[in-house]
């Protein structure tokens, strides 16, 4: 037997070899990097966390000081027996769970082992529980870092796995070292680990990437059962208390992604989730049943009883949800169509959408909306007889303070139709009262009263409710609306990011002959701003995040068919331009050989050259209209291959005609919004008609507008001199 190892033998506690030092150091940061993942998807409970984090640390310093402390063999057979007494009672008493117990288990054991004298087998078995982790915090958790987590794992995971295999050829070998050897050979391994192991890891992602990307995939959904959404099911539920709402705006937590593709945006968006009309005093719910929505051929499903035409000049998005405990479609007003991979869609008489597919729960779909809003003159003009359910499901109250009625008609008896009775309501609610997401201490019997008389302080929810209420109070239908509204762009993935801060609840009135109108009675100023001003950090971090979610949680057959569509229409492209440049230093290489054979043969070239090349100017002037049609169908042909790109250029350039003018486009307007900010009434009407054609080719692929777009942006050229 070797020095070394008769050393090893008498002193288990020292680390002697650079392979077993190496070996100790990446497993343990494979531990850490497992355990890391694990506690940063937020289902493990604090004690759990902070007492392996506490321990791990602990065996970290040792290593770094190079000192190691076992527990001795007896030791842990005690802390064995007592921990599985411990787990019954955890079982029974404190957990009173099967799984948190067994995680409890698990992290214990864990710890003792990696305080424990470490075996061969011993270094496997932490390998295992290291990946059991990891795999355990795939299914928790759908989090862009959690690939992040996954690539330092298989680092430390590749490293560990090499060492441990030169560990156990060391423990065969019968040679002799000197300090200095093992000093050269401590930096031999380490600098081929520093090169060896990050070229696996990119072998490792480079094939899997393949496989993943390649290989026909079947999206199951999220296990959305493991997701902490409880507060937004209870906001977005068919039962909802006063506060509720309230509650969800205090997170910062993004609920979903939403990408504009075509149609007039509205000045400011409005997500619905569920409408709700009865009210209790304290809950609002729905009673409601659902309707099955009808699916068209092209699979969308129609999510309204009186569709306007499914045909016109919708506004279409595409909304990146992301895990909740909820089956709501978040929907912008007055949705038309939703589709994605959902076997069966119903809604209500509310407008709510929701999702009867167990087996597909909601994360990524399309939704179609009607933007067209009654215009003001119309709306106090809309005559006609209510119906006799709608009077007995939106005219419903409980016994409410005869305050609330007498206050609801001195705001509304100078109005003299039911649609300026509700602006005075807004406008009263919005001047009189303050917004506050501060709750009562204590629960008031009548929180709308409360609002109104004492506290005059609240959130949405109670601003809604009090303007339904007192809607109600003289006899116009009503409903309260929850949802979010607005968002924030980032314009490096161009989507807007909703987070549970924009939760919000605002009210619906009904009039005969247009149906439900919304207002917001929530004073603008203090509802949940934005500043706009993301530092690029954040933006390349949602931005990915984002990307994550749609190309590889949700990554199915239809995104492998568009990348491989997208993938050969770039393969085309590349091989054309690559022909075009073979082929130029080919047509030269013709016309110098051709040139070199006419001085052999003594032909008079020159002159030759100058007649034709006379003739052939004669021709293109005697035939320039022809020429020039001739250009413009090529012009034409080039721009049908790519009309979404010829839009795109088109739109850049007219843009920068009118920055030239100090009209610039800021990144988080949309093209509709910047157009309506240009002052010149002229120039706008133009640019409002550019921005149409160019929506239409951008989004729909539309060649007939492509071709529209260059004699737009000459007339907005002219109109600007």
């Amino acid at each position: 037997m070797s020095a070394t190892q008769t050393a090893d033998a008498q002193n288990p506690a020292r680390i002697s070899t650079p392979v077993d030092r190496y070996l100790l150091a990446s497993l343990y940061l494979m531990v850490m990097t497992g355990f890391g993942t694990l506690a940063a998807t937020g289902q493990l409970d604090l004690a759990s966390v902070l007492f392996v984090t506490a321990a791990l640390l602990w065996r970290g310093y040792l290593l770094l000081l190079r000192r190691s402390y076992v527990l001795p063999e007896s030791w842990n057979t005690r802390l064995a027996l007592g921990f599985v007494l411990f787990y019954l009672v955890d079982v029974l008493l404190v957990s009173r769970s099967f799984l948190t117990a067994t995680v409890h288990l698990v992290m214990f054991g864990l710890v003792v082992k990696m305080f424990s004298p470490l075996r061969d087998r011993d270094y496997v078995l932490l390998s295992a529980l290291s990946f059991a982790m990891v795999l355990a915090a795939s299914v928790l958790t759908v989090d862009s870092a959690f690939f992040l987590a996954f690539c330092a794992f298989l680092l430390m995971a590749v490293a560990t796995f090499i060492l441990l295999q030169m560990h156990r050829a060391g423990t065969q070998a019968t040679a002799i070292y000197s300090e200095e050897q093992l000093l050269k050979l401590e930096r031999r391994i380490g600098s081929s680990l520093s090169v060896v192991t990050p070229a696996i890891l990119f072998s490792i992602l480079a094939g899997a990437a393949g496989i993943f990307f390649i290989l026909p995939r079947v999206a199951g959904g999220y296990a959305g059962s493991y997701s902490s959404g409880s507060d937004l099911s209870t906001g977005f539920s068919n039962e909802v208390r006063l506060g509720s709402i309230g509650e969800i705006q205090q997170s910062q937590a993004v609920i979903m992604h939403v990408a504009v593709e075509s149609g007039a945006a509205p000045g400011e968006f409005k997500w619905r989730g569920v409408a709700l009309s009865s009210f209790d005093g304290t809950t609002w719910s729905n009673p409601h049943s659902n309707t099955i929505a009808p699916r068209l051929p092209d699979g969308r499903f129609v999510v309204t009883s009186s569709p306007r035409s499914i045909h016109g000049n919708l506004l279409r998005y595409r909304v990146l949800l992301e895990p909740l405990s909820s089956n709501v479609f978040f929907l912008a007003e007055q949705p038309v169509t939703v589709s994605g991979h959902y076997s069966l869609v119903s809604f209500d008489a509310g407008g709510g959408v929701f999702d009867l597919d167990r087996a597909h729960p909601i994360a990524l779909y399309e939704g179609e909306s009607n933007p067209a809003r009654p215009t003001p003159v119309e709306l106090r003009g809309a005559e006609g007889a209510y119906r006799t359910d709608l009077l007995q499901t939106y005219l419903q109250l409980p016994e409410i303070d005869p305050r609330i009625l007498q206050l609801a008609h001195a705001v509304t008896d100078a109005a003299s139709n039911p649609y300026d009775k509700a602006v005075a309501l807004e406008g009263h609610l919005r001047d009189h009262y303050g917004y506050t997401l501060q709750l009562p201490a204590t629960a008031p019997k009548d929180p709308v009263a409360n609002f109104l008389f004492e506290r005059k302080r609240g959130h949405c929810e109670y601003f809604a409710s009090a303007m339904a209420v007192m809607l109600r109070s003289i006899g116009i239908p009503s409903r309260v609306v929850n949802g979010f509204r607005g968002g924030e762009f980032n314009d490096l993935s161009g989507k807007y990011v909703i987070r549970a801060r924009d939760a919000h609840s605002w009210v619906e009135a009904y009039f005969p002959n247009y149906g439900w109108v919304s207002f917001d009675p929530t004073p603008a100023a203090s509802l949940p701003t934005h500043s706009g001003g993301w530092n690029r950090i954040a933006l390349y971090l949602d931005a990915m995040t984002s990307f994550w979610r749609e190309w590889v949680v949700n990554y199915d057959f239809a995104r492998q068919k568009s990348l491989g569509e997208e993938g050969a229409r770039r393969s085309r492209a590349l091989l054309e331009t690559l022909k075009a440049r073979v082929m130029k230093p080919y047509q030269r290489l013709l016309a110098s050989a051709r040139r070199g054979g006419d001085h052999v043969n003594g032909f008079p070239a020159h002159g030759l050259r100058g007649l034709a090349g006379l003739a052939f100017f004669l021709l293109l002037v005697a035939n320039g209209n022809r020429v020039f049609g001739w250009f413009r169908l090529l012009r034409r042909r080039k721009a049908a291959k790519a009309p979404q790109e010829a839009a795109a250029i088109s739109y850049e350039r007219m843009t920068a005609s009118l920055a030239k003018l100090g009209w610039s486009k800021k990144p988080e307007q949309t093209a509709a919004e910047f157009a309506q900010a240009i002052p010149d009434t002229r120039i706008r009407e133009t640019v409002d008609s550019f921005t149409l054609h160019y929506e239409r080719a951008r989004f729909a692929a539309s060649q007939e507008d492509a071709d529209r777009l260059p004699q737009l942006l000459e007339e907005i050229n002219a109109e600007s001199r």
